[in-house]
């Protein structure tokens, strides 16, 4: 009997993987509507409008979940701000976080003295952005601030996790949308959901 290719095995899960995402979706509950989620982004772009505008600000997209509520929040934004990005991320694709690992980070000198802000998507235990916090304030900027598009309530925050503008709030599941990922599905949608039973 000839073997499989690894080509044919990967066709096969990626075709699981969307069979799943599909699914998941189908039966998830909306924590948040779209409505919602816009509501929430024109107040953090006023809210950042009043602390930054005049502050020509570095805002830094955490990469791949900040995107989205990135380009929503910018959009909303009518001053002048530079652009950057990183990437750091526990979760690789699964569900559960596990460690931290650094893809890239902004260049020093595009960092001192500026005021940086970072958009992610969400706060949850903390653990990623504690990271980029302690990180990035060794560069010395003159100030620092962490915007999310939810925050999850629960009890497990690592110390020093916070966000500093935070656009709405979710219970305590396994949450995508707005730039929040389903095993690195869905994060285009517009409201924000729980997986059934999770």
């Amino acid at each position: 009997m000839k073997p499989k290719t690894p080509h044919v095995d990967l066709q096969k899960q990626t075709e699981a993987n969307l069979a799943e995402a599909r699914a998941v979706l189908a039966e998830a509950d909306c924590l948040q509507s779209a409505a919602a989620v816009q509501a929430a982004y024109d107040r953090l772009g006023h809210e950042i409008s009043a602390k930054y505008a005049e502050h020509n600000p570095l805002i830094l997209t955490v990469m791949n979940g900040g995107l989205i509520p990135t380009a929503e929040i910018v959009s909303r934004l009518n001053f002048a701000f530079e652009q950057d990005y990183l990437h750091a991320t526990r979760y690789r694709g699964a569900t559960t976080g596990g460690g931290l690992v650094w893809k890239r980070q902004p260049e020093a000198k595009r960092l001192s003295g500026r005021h940086v802000l970072v958009i992610d998507d969400i706060l949850d235990e903390g653990y990623t952005l504690v990271a980029i916090r302690k990180a990035l304030l060794e560069f010395q900027p003159a100030s620092f601030s962490v915007a999310v598009t939810c925050e999850k309530l629960h009890n497990r925050r690592a110390p020093g996790a916070v966000a500093e503008f935070v656009g709405v709030t979710v219970e305590d599941r396994y949450v995508f949308g707005c730039g929040m990922d389903y095993k690195e599905y869905w994060r285009q949608l517009p409201a924000i959901y729980a997986v059934k039973g999770m």
